[in-house]
This record gives structure tokens, sequence and C-alpha cells, in this order.
């Protein structure tokens, strides 16, 4: 028993997991209904689904940084593409003599994709072919991201009134939000593609050494170009969401430092920064970390603006947790319970 409590804790999730059952705690004293989920109107209602639906575009990007990270990389572009994905969007329903028509945010849902892919290429092409930095091949597009949506939108707010866009955002299938359907399409596709076919592997080997990777002839730069296009398909996806929630394209706010809650998802769930080795369920708790403090802080009464305060304690506090000092002190703990438990045995 003592060996196994000595593997959960040297784990990478076991920190990450106790965080997010002390959040859980905190809201269940502060609300004692918390935990509660109704059915009304066919309609799945709680915390937990607020959670899980506004949690949703942060997971659905951290997917794809999660990929990037692990080669290597960083992808600082993510919420300007989110706001030109929605802006692209409102802009061609906005414009369209029937807006309501699902054909037209078909249309509109597609260009955006589109779109959001080329600009994906581009951090590719950057990274892959100039050599350029990442964090700086990405600080590009995030810096000139927002002036295109701006240009896009016209430098206004652009409201839209089609239900069938909206449903993206704050719709229901079978009870469920779409929002949080989605990303669990999303999620489930990536962990697919990269954890049962070498892609996964191929991705890591990047990340550890990308000149041995390309030696072993593995395709490096066509493997980063499908990262970072993917990575950006995930923003555009996440930034239909935010947009079609509020049924607005809002250039300046739309994905506003959501690339910054995806890397502290990617941080918390345990993905090294060096690249290499990566976990996506690590990658699922650390959303539901964030976006639980996050309900946490208006469920304890604590002033939005202090949000990004406790987002930093908790990265701060599960980094601390995962450091390799305290890793080797653990595995220390580890060795000694083992040794301890043979020394019983002989002793019996």
């Amino acid at each position: 028993m003592s060996a196994l409590l000595a593997r959960l804790v040297a784990s990478r999730l076991f920190w990450p997991i106790v965080m997010l059952l002390v959040l859980f705690t905190i809201n269940l004293i502060a609300f004692p209904g918390f935990f509660a989920v109704t059915l009304r109107e066919g309609h799945l209602f709680g915390s937990l689904i607020d959670i899980l639906r506004n949690g949703a575009p942060t997971l659905i990007i951290a997917v794809g940084m999660t990929l990037v990270i692990a080669t290597r990389g960083i992808d600082l572009s993510v919420g300007a593409v989110a706001a030109i994905s929605g802006a692209v969007a409102c802009s061609i329903i906005l414009g369209s003599p029937e807006p309501a028509n699902p054909a037209t945010v078909a249309v509109a849902v597609t260009v955006a994709l589109i779109i959001s892919l080329v600009l994906g290429m581009w951090n590719g092409f950057l990274v892959a072919v100039l050599g350029i930095q990442p964090i700086i091949a990405t600080l590009i597009l995030m810096t000139a991201g927002r002036g295109v949506a701006m240009l896009i939108t016209e430098g206004q707010i652009i409201t839209v009134n089609s239900p069938p866009f909206k449903a993206l955002g704050s719709g229901f299938w079978f009870g469920i939000p779409i929002a949080v359907i989605i990303a669990a399409v999303v999620f489930g596709i990536a962990a697919l593609v990269t954890r049962r076919t070498a892609l996964g592997m191929f991705i890591e080997s990047v990340g550890i050494n990308p000149e041995a990777s390309r030696q072993a002839g593995v395709r490096a730069r066509g493997l980063l170009f499908v990262v970072y296009t993917f990575s950006a398909l995930c923003a555009a996806i996440a930034g239909l969401i935010l947009t079609a929630n509020t049924a607005a394209a809002d250039a300046n706010n739309t994905g506003l430092f959501i690339e910054l809650d995806a890397i502290l998802a990617v941080v918390i769930g345990g993905t090294s920064l060096a690249g290499g080795r990566y976990s996506l369920v690590g990658t699922l708790v650390g959303a539901l970390v964030i976006q639980t403090l996050v309900t946490t802080v208006y469920t304890v009464g604590i002033p939005p603006i202090a949000t990004m305060v406790f987002k930093a304690a908790v990265v701060t506090i599960v980094c601390l947790l995962q450091s390799p000092t305290t890793t080797e002190a653990l595995s220390g703990f580890r060795r000694r319970l083992a040794l301890r438990a043979g020394k019983g045995v002989a002793a019996s």
C-alpha cells in the first residue's frame, strides 16, 4: 500500500488532480449545491456543466498547444486566430440575406476554418522552413492577427442574429452542451491519432532531439507544418464557439489571453516546455483546473480582476510540486518505503 501511494504521488497527474479536488471542495463549501446537476427542458444544467461548457474553448486550444509544445515549440497566435475566425464567420453571416439559414452558417464556418488553416500553415512555414524561433514566428501573427480581425470587422463589434450559429456556443444536443461535444470530439481525435498511430512518437522524437529524428528518417518539417496547422484549426474552432456564445465578433476581446490559459493548462498537466513527452489527459485536467479556478473566484466572491493572480498562484504551486527537486525527494521517499517494506518481509 505504501509503495502504491508513493507511485501515485510521483505521477505527474497526482498534484493537478489534488488541486482540482481542492477547488471542488472549496466550491462545495461555499455553495452546497455545487455538484447538483438538473435536467430542465431536456437540457443539463449545473455548476459542473457550466465548467465544462465554459472551459471547452480553452481545452480545444490546449490540445493543439500540447502538440506544439511537445515539438519544443510554442504558439502565441491562437488568441488572434480565434478572433479572426469569429470575425470572418460573423461577417459572412451578417452579409447574407438569410443569416438564420443553416447553409449560410455552414459556409461561414467552413470559410473561417479554411482561413485559419492557412494561418497555421504560415506559422509552420516560418518555423519549419525559415527556421524562425517559434515564439517569434507566432508572435508576428499574434500582433498582426488582432489588426486583421479589426480590418474584417471594420473596427466594430459585429452582432448577428442566427440561431444555428448561436447554437455552437450555447446550444444543446441530447441534453449536452454542443461546445462540450465539440471539445470531446477534438480531444478524442487528437488522442486517437497521436496514441494509436506513430504520429505521437514522431512528435515526441522531434521534441527530444530534432537532428537525431531527421537522421532517423522523420520528416520534421512536414510534422511541424501539421502540428502548427492543427493548432490554428483548434484555435479557429474555439473562436467560433466563443463568438457564437455571445452572437457577436469582438476583434479586441475574443480569445484575449486564451493562449496563456492554454499554456497554463498544458504546464499544469505535466507536459514539459522543453519538448518531448506530453500528456493529453494531463492537459484535460489542467484545463479543468483553470476553469474551475475561475468559477471558484466568482463563487467565493473574490473580485474577478484578481483571477490572474490566483491562476499564477495555482500554476506556481503545481510547478513547484512537479519540479525535479520535489520529484527527486519523492523518489527518495519511495525508495525508503520500499526498503522498509523489504526489511519487514525479511523479519517475518
